[in-house]
């Protein structure tokens, strides 16, 4: 895991705790966990990261440890909450990773905040979920607190792995999705599912990566359209892979946002 686990007040008065790891001085990446995650989202990642990274990676409100407030979780609200992250951890532009609904995030601040994103990485993000109902609508609608992990894992099974991954961390990814309550549960599914797309109402100019599993159940139609409405975005496919593509490619995720970031690097240096 990246360092000890920090905590910051946002300027929405929200608390959340986040990791980091990587040099000071190295490119700043954010990495936004997706629906009903925490930050420990991509810790079988963190250990490829070159340390010219500077990832951070914190919790979003309502996620894992973080305060839990009953509203603020549009897509609108939480781009608010990146911005204020980014000032509060004293970055000033980014290249922001966002995985499933962090990308739809990721997508967002990226319209917003145009001239605080270096870049994108939209990995198994969705170009829009308006009016989608989800697979795992029926296990969310029956959840009552505390959170049956049964039920986490009855969502979970509505994105089939279809490489191996360990089943200690599948365990403690289990144990951080308990801590979200019921309501936010379905308030946060709520927004996702209503808001407007964010690429149908601005045009993303940021260079942008978007990396899918070819074996997606839930989100593999998005991919194609999402990758056609960013203009000069390249899309990567990765073979054998499923939803949850930064828990079964690990190092090969890793190394292409550090390929990503690297470009952008040389791209500024020689602007």
């Amino acid at each position: 895991m990246a360092g000890a686990v920090q905590w910051v007040r946002l300027a929405t008065g929200v608390r959340v705790p986040y990791g980091e790891q990587g040099d000071a001085d190295g490119v700043p990446v954010v990495f936004l966990h997706p629906y009903a995650d925490s930050h420990r989202f991509f810790e079988l990642a963190l250990p490829y990261l070159p340390a010219g990274i500077h990832a951070f990676l914190p919790t979003q409100r309502g996620h894992g440890d973080a305060d839990k407030p009953p509203s603020g979780y549009s897509l609108d609200e939480l781009s608010g909450d990146l911005a204020a992250f980014l000032d509060a951890v004293g970055v000033g532009r980014a290249v922001v990773v966002g995985h499933s609904s962090g990308g739809y995030v990721a997508q967002r601040f990226a319209l917003d905040h145009p001239d605080r994103v270096l870049g994108l990485v939209l990995v198994g993000a969705p170009r829009s979920l308006r009016g989608r109902r989800a697979p795992f609508a029926d296990a969310v609608q029956a959840m009552q607190d505390p959170i049956d992990p049964d039920l986490v894992r009855q969502v979970l099974e509505t994105m089939p792995l279809i490489r191996p991954v360990p089943a200690a961390f599948i365990d403690a990814m289990i144990t951080e999705s308990v801590k979200v309550p019921a309501g936010i549960w379905r308030t946060a599914l709520a927004e996702l599912t209503a808001a407007v797309p964010p690429t149908e109402t601005a045009t993303i100019t940021a260079p942008t990566l978007v990396l899918w599993g070819e074996h997606d159940k839930l989100l593999r139609d998005e991919q194609e359209a999402l990758a056609a409405a960013i203009p000069g975005s390249r899309l990567v496919g990765y073979p054998d892979t499923g939803h949850l593509i930064v828990w079964e490619r690990p190092r090969q995720v890793a190394a292409d946002i550090a390929a990503f970031t690297a470009q952008l690097v040389d791209r500024r240096s020689t602007s």
